[in-house]
């Protein structure tokens, strides 16, 4: 995986105390024959003293961005006590208490469980196990209703109403940016005007005092802390016309935005993830239609990445009412694996099949036998596809361009820049000199600092950015399954991730959100329409800036 083996949270009680700083000061070499002891001189430099005396001093231990991502040690008190409910035992529990308050007859006591399993996440098991991801949906299905859940969705289905909502956050933006002024459309005769061709040509009098009052100073606002750790400026913005808009489905690129740079959280879009849509979806809608409160449902999603486990423990997605959270737990696909040798079933190829569920499902089902027949979803990348489908969104509902398929480079120019982890996709028009549209893909924490000193400084070129955290997206997630062997011994790295991606669309019928017969329903049905109140209430969210209380290194115990 991108992420240091050695700093993973399968593998180290790795959450600090309170309000303590990330402190590693030296880098030991462990041998069975050393003993000895550790002193510290005046400069605060570290040696080890040998039995004889002898004093070697010792190296400071680095510690990179990637190896922090996996540590989160730096997570509020807080943040820390909700995620150790993150863990399969906690599933365990419920399901046992669902087991006590069967046999004694006391059906207050009792949880519906639900699953929602990420399209990352099968294509990971496929990939290990020699599957297809139709099947291992299904062997999924089979395991988890064997220890008593009672229902396993896909989060292939909530992740259609993640695109669609995220596309027309993105068109209201976009037309509110030009309606400001703050990105300049092309002509009616094809040219993109220049600051020059606009200013003080064909205006009266009262237009050129509004072009004088624009071109003032715009309002410089500083924020320390957390949201301005270099204590530098930022320039104030408007959050409903902020571009680029900045993809918020990765809650590591949103941890690390809220806590080193608040100043780029106006740019972020406000729609939900899919697993945080898939939560209201079935503590909400699914709850309704079996008559249940949201606190009567337990709901467990099984996602690629350990920080899908602070999403969820966000107190946006709690509700005071009912005294619940929209997900209650997160496993990874690592902690799925476990579960297996737990209930002894080591191998996933000797598990039964089942049936997917009806209703938050994406497949297609035979009409007659109600057989599985293919699983569906949407197209682009194993990072959810919010590059493509927006491009082909906006290109319509903008400019009424149609034919759009950014994985075949169709309609648009699709260039890697600088790295294989930066992607730049433009959509121009004949007779155009400047980009109707351009989108940026924009994975690991190298090409997100660069991206977010563009966009602080007035810099970025692009109207949208697909942002995550890990190199290679979330289909490389801290959270995803080893290779079979020990250590990549018999795969590179680079190649079991071109595996599992290859698995991704394995057998899957790419469809576009909108063709999902369901979502309209669930608009009219459950929300009310587009953009109603209880639609934002649902279907988006917000950021804020944490600030960093930092306390004495010399405190902290290892």
């Amino acid at each position: 995986m991108a992420l240091s083996g050695a700093l993973t949270l399968s593998d180290l009680n790795d959450f600090i105390s309170p309000s303590q700083a990330c402190i590693k000061p030296v880098e030991v070499t462990k041998t069975s024959n050393t003993q000895g002891s550790i002193k510290v001189d005046n400069t605060g430099s570290y040696y080890e003293v040998s039995q004889d005396g002898l004093e070697t001093k010792l190296e400071t231990a680095t510690i990179s961005l990637n190896d922090c991502l996996a540590c989160s040690g730096c997570i509020t008190s807080a943040e820390s006590v909700l995620v150790t409910l993150q863990s399969q035992e906690e599933l365990y529990s419920i399901l046992k208490q669902n087991k006590i308050a069967i046999e004694t007859n006391d059906p207050g006591k009792h949880r519906t469980v639900v699953i929602s399993i990420s399209p990352q996440t099968r294509a990971s098991f496929a990939a290990k196990y020699n599957q297809t991801p139709l099947q291992v949906a299904r062997k999924l299905t089979w395991f988890f209703k064997n220890l008593g859940v009672h229902s396993v969705f896909d989060t292939s289905f909530s992740r259609d109403l993640s695109l669609l909502e995220t596309g027309r956050e993105f068109v209201t933006r976009y037309k509110k940016a030009v309606e400001k002024g703050i990105i300049k459309p092309p002509h009616a005769n094809g040219s993109v005007p220049s600051s020059s061709q606009t200013e003080g040509e064909d205006m009266d009098l009262d237009d050129q005092q509004e072009t004088k009052a624009a071109k003032a100073p715009k309002k410089r606002i500083i924020r320390r802390g957390a949201a301005g750790a270099s204590d530098e400026p930022a320039v104030a913005v408007d959050k409903e016309a902020a571009m680029p808009m900045l993809a918020s489905a990765c809650p590591g690129w949103i941890c690390y935005a809220e806590k080193t740079h608040g100043y780029i959280l106006p740019y972020i879009s406000e729609t939900k993830s899919p697993q945080q849509i898939m939560g209201s979806m079935v503590k909400y809608h699914f709850g309704s239609q079996l008559g249940l409160n949201p606190d009567q449902i337990y709901h467990v999603c099984v996602m690629p990445c350990y920080d899908k486990k602070l999403e969820a423990s966000r107190s946006d997605f709690y509700s005071d009412l009912y005294s619940t959270r929209d997900v209650d737990c997160v496993i990874t696909s690592t902690e799925v694996e476990k579960m297996f040798a737990e209930q002894g079933q080591t191998d996933m190829n000797s598990f039964g099949e089942l049936n997917l569920d009806p209703g938050y499902n994406s497949v297609v089902k035979d009409s007659i036998t109600g057989m599985d027949q293919v699983l569906v979803g949407a197209s682009g990348n194993a990072s959810g596809g919010f590059l493509e489908y927006l491009m082909q969104y906006a290109a319509r509902e903008l400019f009424g361009i149609d034919g759009i398929d950014v994985d075949k480079s169709l309609g648009v120019e699709v260039k890697t820049v600088r790295n294989a982890d930066f992607k730049e996709v433009t959509l121009e028009a004949p007779g155009v000199s400047e980009p109707l549209l351009k989108f940026a893909a924009a994975y690991g924490f190298r090409n997100i600092q660069n991206l977010v000193r563009k966009v602080k400084t007035g810099k970025s070129p692009y109207h949208f950015v697909e942002v995550m955290a890990c190199p290679s997206g979330c289909i490389n997630g801290g959270g995803q399954l080893k290779p079979p062997g020990d250590n990549y011994a018999n795969i590179s790295l680079k190649d079991w991730i071109a595996q599992a991606d290859q698995q991704y669309r394995n057998g899957v019928l790419a469809r576009k959100p909108e063709e999902n017969p369901v979502l309209e329903q669930l608009y009219l049905e459950w929300l009310g329409g587009v953009d109603t109140p209880k639609a934002r209430q649902q279907l988006r969210t917000g950021y804020r800036a944490v600030e960093q209380n930092l306390v004495n290194p010399l405190t902290v115990k290892w």
